[in-house]
C-alpha cells in the first residue's frame, strides 16, 4: 500500500522567545513492512541542522533559531510503501541492543496490578499469551481522549481505567518487562478506517519473542500493525521516542497544535 502523511506541529508563544533548540524525530526509516519512496521536513533552521542517530537508530534533525519568533511551525511530509507483515518486524541489525529494552523507566514501571497482568504470557506460547494481554489491558483501561497527563505513567493510567495510546503502550510495555521480554515504544502514523481510534499520530507497543524476534502490538485497536501503519521511532517510552523534543529561552505560555494527515494513494484506491 502506498501511503502519504502530513504532520505539522505548531507552537505559539504569549511573548517572543530569544532561543529555542528542537531534536526532530521526524524522518522514519525503511525497514520490514516499510519502504520510504519520499520525505522531507520543513523547519526553521533546518538548512543549517545537526543529524544523527540516536542509541535506538532513530534518524534525529537538531534545529535552532537565531532569530526573535513567536510561533514555529514545523512540517513533515512523505510517500510511503507499506507491506502486511503482520506486525512481525523480526530481527534487526544495527540498533540498540535487545536487552536494553528491558531497563524499566519512571513511565514504564510496573506494581502487583501489572504483574498480576504479565502472568497472561505463557512462556511455551508467548505470542497467544501478549495477544490475551493486549485484550485484557483494552478491556481494563477504556481509549478516552484529553482525560491522561502528557507524560502519566503505566501504573497511574491503570489505576484510573482510561487513557489514550501511550498509556496502552506504557501498560503492555511495563507488564513484558516486569516478566523478563525486552519491550519497546513505537510512535508512528495509522490510516484510520472508521471503526478504529486514533490521536494526532499514534503509539503501540513491540515486543521481543525468540525465534521470531520483535512482534508489534497495537493495543488500542486491539490488533498487530498491519499496512496501514508506518513506524515513525522506536524507545524506551514516550520519551525517549517522542517525535519533538526541545528547550527554549523566553515565553511564558505555549500554545500546541498538531495536525496529521494520512491517506492512501488515489490511484490505488481507484483500483
Amino acid at each position: 500500500m502506498r501511503l502519504t502523511v502530513r504532520h505539522t506541529t505548531r507552537y505559539r508563544y504569549d511573548s517572543p522567545l530569544a532561543n529555542a533548540m528542537q531534536q526532530l524525530r521526524l524522518t522514519p526509516n525503511s525497514g520490514a513492512g516499510q519502504t520510504i519512496s519520499e520525505w522531507a521536513i520543513d523547519a526553521p533552521g533546518i538548512h543549517r541542522a545537526t543529524t544523527y542517530r540516536d542509541a535506538f537508530d532513530n534518524l534525529v534533525h537538531m534545529v535552532s533559531s537565531d532569530k526573535t519568533i513567536e510561533q514555529v511551525e514545523i512540517t513533515a511530509r512523505g510517500v510511503v510503501d507499506t507491506d502486511d507483515i503482520h506486525g512481525v518486524i523480526g530481527f534487526e541489525r544495527g540498533a540498540a541492543p535487545t536487552r536494553i529494552f528491558t531497563r524499566v523507566t519512571p513511565l514504564t514501571r510496573a506494581n502487583q496490578a501489572i504483574r498480576r497482568l504479565a502472568n497472561h504470557v505463557n512462556a511455551e506460547d508467548p505470542v497467544s499469551g501478549f495477544h490475551d494481554l493486549m485484550a485484557t489491558i483494552r478491556e481494563k483501561v477504556d481509549y478516552k481522549v484529553g482525560v491522561s497527563e502528557t507524560h502519566a505513567t503505566a501504573v497511574s493510567a491503570l489505576a484510573a481505567g482510561e487513557g489514550v495510546c501511550q498509556d496502552h503502550a506504557h501498560i503492555f510495555i511495563a507488564a513484558a518487562r516486569a516478566i523478563g521480554y525486552p519491550a519497546r515504544y513505537v510512535s508512528g502514523y495509522l490510516l484510520l478506517e472508521e471503526e478504529q481510534a486514533s490521536e494526532a499520530h499514534h503509539a503501540w507497543a513491540e515486543v521481543f519473542v525468540p525465534d521470531l524476534g520483535w512482534v508489534g502490538f497495537d493495543i488500542s485497536n486491539g490488533i498487530c500493525p498491519t499496512d496501514h501503519y508506518i513506524r515513525l521511532t522506536t524507545g524506551l517510552d514516550s520519551r525517549s521516542a517522542a517525535p519533538i523534543r526541545g528547550i527554549r529561552f523566553g515565553g511564558t505560555d505555549e500554545n500546541l497544535q498538531v495536525e496529521v494527515d494520512v491517506l492512501q494513494s488515489a490511484s490505488q484506491q481507484q483500483q
